[in-house]
């Protein structure tokens, strides 16, 4: 059930009545009419901007569009009150009966409420992390997974046949880089001081990569030229540093549907099928770009490249596909790469990317777009850099890293479930402050504890419930007579649990999982209010004298957790039902 669904299914029928009795203009567009919480909770349980988009279509006052809408909303019998406020705003007030309901649509369906079938089944590819395998997933790649995962769970959730990918960059020259590190690593497993050349990647992290190609290779490969070593040393890096970012993202709790290689794009022939593709598109041509902005005539030499013609699709310039030297440039395996994911039958796709990738966006967009005659829509989400501060002051880098702070450093210090929920409490293109202090203490500005101790608190009802000698299973408590919940804090309760099924689809279409957060942030907090007031007043305690008062108000209770862990569920965090 979704209640605020349900009653703007009653707006339209009662516009397209009114249509229909002549009293509105024929053939208004109604695709604009929303029902949603309002800004103000004092002024109703929903409003309605029917009157306030219609009134210039329909050459009418919108205020007189609002008293005749409304005086026909009322004759349903969910509606208390539909009051006109300011020039035509509706303000709708539900009977406590119609919110009372939910609880029970809640305790049949489970988990299961709030699910919707909004994507229809269509496919989505969701591309994140796609980290360089050059060494273990960092922090910022943290966050990345976190919201790509997030993301791919919520689209399931709301209808969408959803595929989690990861594009592995092994096909430029950082691979090199990685390899010779390596190697050095290899010379030191032989006893022998390793020459971390600027450049280099100094970390720790590559010493069992030397002991292991020592181990495999003995020391066949010591004093041999680069080029009869490099490749194969090259491959073995990259898969022992593909096997610990794996290993990474399983304690993350992120699995992968699919791993795709740049690498393995290269002498197949399907960059040339894409580029090709584009040529026949009329977008690929052969020129001389324009020198880059802070560049002067004298410090550019001007060279004919292969371009693709970006510049259709909105970008600032068109981008080089190849080289004046006849080389594929970076950009071309990506073109390859999203060709690919257009040809595997994706109808949408979405890349979560770092903040450095942001000139990235309009030319990978506009390569989707002519790829597929714009039926693949592309959406990058950037995600911004996250900041390590404990004790007010900001963590250092890992020694093991040599860089940065490792991924496995904050799942060691703080675990999965922290991570995971504190990197969705912001919005991704907004920069996050990873405070240790902070998500660690036990108070309500820690939201990871604030929710789930809200869970801990629904459980620790039913555990009483039962010491009691109440049955609290789920059946039972659906069948409880819900009107007992009149109370004004258990109607703000409900109401938030009614707000589930929209907040889905409004995150799921948004692609925001942040807002899941949020929301169970918010619910939470309810919730909270409601156990509190019991302290004072003994009506609004769960457990009562009467069994079947305390029954509706177990199953409130018991319909909080329900959609806290769902809610956890799309987040990837484990429900705590015991705070220790």
């Amino acid at each position: 059930m979704n209640l605020f669904a349900d009653i703007r299914e009653l707006v339209v029928a009662e516009l397209q009545a009114l249509m229909a009795e002549g009293a509105l203009p024929a053939g208004l567009d109604l695709a604009a009419v929303a029902v949603e919480p309002p800004r103000d909770a004092g002024h109703g349980d929903m409003a309605t901007n029917a009157a306030m988009v219609l009134a210039k279509p329909a050459g009418m006052p919108p205020r007189a569009i609002a008293d005749a809408l409304a005086a026909r909303l009322m004759e349903d019998p969910r509606l208390a009150g539909a009051d006109v406020a300011g020039p035509g705003f509706l303000n709708l007030r539900l009977e406590p009966a119609a919110w009372q309901g939910l609880v029970r649509e809640v305790l049949e369906r489970g988990t299961d409420y709030g699910r919707s079938d909004l994507g229809q089944g269509r496919k989505v590819n969701v591309e994140f992390v796609s980290a360089n395998p050059t060494g273990p997933m960092h922090v910022a790649h943290a966050r990345g997974a976190v919201v790509g995962d997030a993301l791919a769970a919520l689209l399931g959730f709301a209808g969408w046949a959803v595929t989690r990918e990861y594009y592995i960059n092994d096909g430029g020259g950082q691979v090199d880089v990685l390899a010779r590190s390596a190697y050095e690593r290899y010379r030191e497993a032989h006893g022998l001081s390793p020459e971390i050349a600027e450049g280099l990647y100094p970390g720790d992290y590559l010493i069992p990569v030397g002991e292991a190609l020592k181990a495999k290779y003995g020391d066949s490969l010591l004093n041999k030229p680069e080029s009869e070593w490099l490749a194969d040393v090259r491959l073995f890096a990259t898969d022992m540093m593909m096997a610990v970012i794996r290993d990474d993202l399983k304690a993350l709790g992120v699995t992968m549907d699919v791993y795709s290689s740049e690498k393995a794009l290269y002498g197949t022939g399907q960059i040339e099928a894409a580029i090709e593709r584009l040529r026949g598109l009329g977008l690929i041509y052969d020129g001389v770009l324009e020198p880059p902005k802070g560049k002067t005539p004298e410090d550019w030499e001007p060279r004919e490249q292969t371009l693709f013609r970006s510049t259709s699709f909105g970008d600032d310039v068109d981008r080089p596909v190849k080289k004046s030297d006849g080389s594929w440039t970076y950009f071309a395996p990506d073109i390859a790469y999203h060709y690919n994911k257009v040809q595997r039958g994706f109808d949408e796709l979405i890349n979560i990317f770092g903040a450095d990738h942001s000139g990235y966006v309009k030319r990978l967009k506009a390569v989707v777009s002519a790829l597929s005659e714009n039926r693949v829509s592309l959406d990058i989400k950037l995600i911004q850099l996250v900041k390590l501060l404990k004790g007010g002051q900001i963590v250092k880098m890992s020694k093991r890293a040599g860089t940065f702070v490792t991924l496995r450093d904050l799942i060691d210090e703080v675990g999965p479930d922290v991570v995971r929920f504190v990197m969705l409490t912001r919005k991704n293109d907004v920069a996050l402050d990873f405070d240790f202090d902070k998500v660690t203490e036990q108070s309500k500005d820690n939201p990871v504890f604030y929710v789930q101790y809200a869970n801990a608190r629904v459980n620790s009802i039913l555990r009483k419930a039962r010491d009691a000698g109440l049955e609290v299973g789920d059946a039972t408590l659906s069948a409880a007579h819900l009107g007992h919940l009149g109370h004004e804090a258990e109607l703000q309760v409900i109401r938030k649990l009614g707000e589930w099924p929209r907040l889905v689809e409004i995150a799921a279409r948004g692609h925001e999982p942040h807002r899941v957060a949020f929301y169970l942030y918010e619910l939470a907090s309810d919730f909270h209010g409601l156990w509190n007031k019991g302290n004072d007043d003994d009506s609004l305690r769960f457990i009562q004298g009467d069994t079947a008062i305390s029954a509706a108000k177990i199953a409130l209770a018991r319909a909080v957790g329900v959609v806290i862990c769902a809610g956890l569920g799309i987040l990837g965090v484990t429900p705590v039902e015991e705070m220790r």
